[in-house]
């Protein structure tokens, strides 16, 4: 099946690309059909329309069905005990995510599980400075008495330069506790501002993604500064995968008007999603005739990739009203 730049041009379905040997193309679409299972229409169907056959169709004694996900065709006999005359219409059915719709949600998903690593960070981290201010005079007490008691064990201070941990500590304690209290209000305040990007992007807001934004470029600069001091490994890697971040936000997401903003966003959505997408790719053009769909159903679905020989079994749902939503 060729593909083209024009509008009406035929659309490889995924998972029936010819693989590339040194540049393979991940197909989120499998991925969440993996997970999840296929979306299939009209399972409980007593009989076929016409119109039907873009997503159902009959051939030897088979029902095969489309799964409007990733488009491949699973082959299951009929229902014994129908519950509906009809598939349901094409209008009280929403169309999974596909395409780069779905490849964003599921990179923004695998940034939310990054700041929600943030978020049990910083609040394990906000709760122990709180503990330490609400105890910070007897833990000083108990410092000093195993300070001392080192230092005359050993015959001397165990530690006299201004380095080490011995030093860290007693900086600790010097602080003021009215300032550690200030201190693990900041780091809270920050872990709750982890914590709301975390929901955020998990659902796909685009608020998140600009306060995802403006929270990363924050430290950039910052990164930077700690970069020119000098370079290690997990420096590094953080810089690099902050600033990639912010770029696939801006550039993906095209915040701020960037890359057409989000009008050419939702065009993007729907072009990549809904039935005209099911439409350009399906493997032949819908059929007028049930006879027609009979004759189609025994090329289409044998040559679309995911074929199964038989019952999809509990890898597969049925989409209805109320399964047919927009989770991969």
């Amino acid at each position: 099946m060729a593909t083209g730049n024009a509008p009406d041009a035929p659309v490889i379905p995924p998972g029936a690309e010819r693989p590339r040997r040194y540049r393979p193309r991940l197909r989120y679409e499998l991925i969440g059909c993996g997970l999840h299972g296929h979306e299939l229409l009209g399972t409980e169907a007593a009989r076929l329309r016409p119109e039907d056959s873009l997503f159902a169709r009959e051939f030897g004694g088979l029902r095969w069905y489309r799964c409007l996900r990733c488009d491949s065709w699973l082959a299951l006999t009929p229902p014994s005990q129908p519950t509906a005359k009809y598939p349901p219409d094409r209008r009280d059915v929403t169309v999974p995510l596909r395409g780069r719709p779905l490849r964003d949600k599921y990179v923004l998903r695998v940034i939310a599980v990054e700041r929600a690593i943030h978020f049990l960070v910083l609040s394990a981290l906000a709760a122990a400075i709180f503990l330490f201010a609400s105890n910070k005079v007897a833990l000083n007490a108990d410092f000093t008495k195993i300070l001392n008691d080192l230092q005359g064990g050993l015959g001397g201070p165990v530690n006299p330069s201004h380095h080490g941990i011995v030093h860290d500590l007693q900086r600790l304690f010097a602080v003021h506790t009215s300032n550690l209290y200030l201190i693990g209000v900041g780091v809270a305040v920050y872990a709750a501002l982890e914590g709301t990007e975390t929901v955020g992007l998990w659902l796909g807001k685009r608020w998140a993604e600009y306060l995802t934004f403006i929270a990363t470029v924050i430290f950039i600069p910052y990164e930077v500064e700690e970069l020119a001091k000098g370079v290690s490994a997990l420096k590094l890697i953080t810089f690099l995968l902050n600033l990639a971040i912010a770029v696939y936000l801006v550039w993906a997401k095209r915040l701020f008007g960037v890359h057409g903003g989000r009008r050419a966003e939702e065009a993007e959505r729907e072009q990549d999603s809904g039935w005209s997408a099911i439409e350009r790719s399906a493997p032949v053009p819908a059929a007028g005739s049930a006879e027609a769909a009979g004759s189609a159903g025994a090329a289409g679905p044998a040559g679309a990739a995911g074929t199964s020989g038989s019952a999809a079994g509990p890898t597969s749902r049925p989409v209805t009203r109320s399964s047919a939503g927009q989770d991969p």
